[in-house]
C-alpha cells in the first residue's frame, strides 16, 4: 500500500473568452433607462427636471416628494437649467419653486420658454384675488378665502359691452378661476370656495397690482364718460 498522496488535480486551462466581461447588450444595461442613454442624472432627479420644465410651478404642498428631490440635488438642477439660459428660483417659504427666462443685452440667449399671457379675464380676476389677499394677510388672517360669487359680482364690474352677455362674461371668469386653479394659485376646498396661495404675490407683484389698479380706474373713469355722454346724447 503505497503511502505516496494522491496528486492533487491540475486548474483546468482557462478559456481564453472567458478572462473578460461577457458584454451587455447596450438595451441592457443596468446604468441605462432606455436604448442610447447617455444621461448622467437618476431617474427622480431627471423627472423633477422635467417637471420643472413642464409646469409654471413646483409646489411642496403638491408634491412633497419632487419637492424633497429638488432641495437635495439643488445644485445639479440649477446647473442643468442654466445650461438652457432658464434659472431656477426656490422660495423655500413659501414651498415654491419656479424657473426664468435668462434675458440680457449682454448675452445673445437663445428664447427656450415662452411667455404664457393672461387673457383679460384671467387678468381681472387675478387683481382681485391679489387685493383680497393684500387686504387680509395684512389684517392678520392666515388663510384667505374668497367664493366665486364674490369673483364674479367685483370682476363683472370691471368687463364692458364688448366683452359680452352676462352669461358670457360669467364663462370667461369660471375658466379663469379654471387655469389659476390648475396652477396653484388657488385651491378649491369646496365647490365654489377657494383658499388663495401665498404664489398671488409672485405672479402679481404689489408694484404690478398699482399698475393694474390704476389702469382699471382709469378704464372705469372713461366707460362711465362714455356712457353719460350717449346718455345725453340719447335725450337730446
Amino acid at each position: 500500500m503505497s503511502d505516496t498522496p494522491a496528486p492533487e488535480h491540475e486548474p483546468a486551462a482557462q478559456d481564453p473568452d472567458d478572462a473578460f466581461i461577457a458584454a451587455v447588450a447596450m438595451e441592457r444595461d443596468p446604468d441605462e433607462s432606455f436604448a442610447g442613454d447617455r444621461g448622467v442624472l437618476d431617474l427622480e432627479v431627471r423627472r423633477v427636471l422635467v417637471r420643472l420644465l413642464q409646469r409654471r410651478f413646483l409646489l411642496a404642498e403638491r408634491n412633497p416628494d419632487e419637492w424633497r428631490v429638488l432641495l437635495e440635488h439643488q445644485q445639479v438642477i440649477e446647473s442643468r437649467l442654466h445650461d438652457l439660459f432658464v434659472r431656477l428660483v426656490v422660495d423655500p417659504a413659501r414651498g415654491v419653486a419656479y424657473k426664468q427666462q435668462i434675458r440680457s443685452d449682454e448675452l445673445d440667449a437663445p428664447i427656450l420658454l415662452r411667455d404664457e399671457a393672461y387673457t383679460r379675464a384671467e387678468t381681472l380676476v387675478l387683481v382681485y384675488l391679489r387685493t383680497v389677499y393684500q387686504r387680509e394677510s395684512t389684517a392678520g388672517e392666515p388663510a384667505v378665502r374668497v367664493d366665486v360669487e364674490e369673483v364674479e359680482q367685483t370682476v363683472l364690474s370691471y368687463f364692458t359691452a364688448a366683452d359680452g352677455d352676462v352669461a358670457r362674461r360669467q364663462k370667461a371668469i369660471r375658466t379663469a378661476l379654471g387655469r389659476l386653479r390648475h396652477e396653484g394659485i388657488i385651491e378649491e376646498e369646496s365647490e365654489g370656495r377657494f383658499r388663495i396661495s401665498s404664489l398671488i404675490e409672485i405672479v402679481l407683484s404689489a408694484e404690478r397690482l398699482r399698475e393694474l389698479a390704476e389702469w382699471l380706474r382709469a378704464q372705469n373713469a372713461g366707460h362711465a364718460s362714455t356712457t353719460a355722454s350717449d346718455e345725453g346724447d340719447a335725450a337730446l
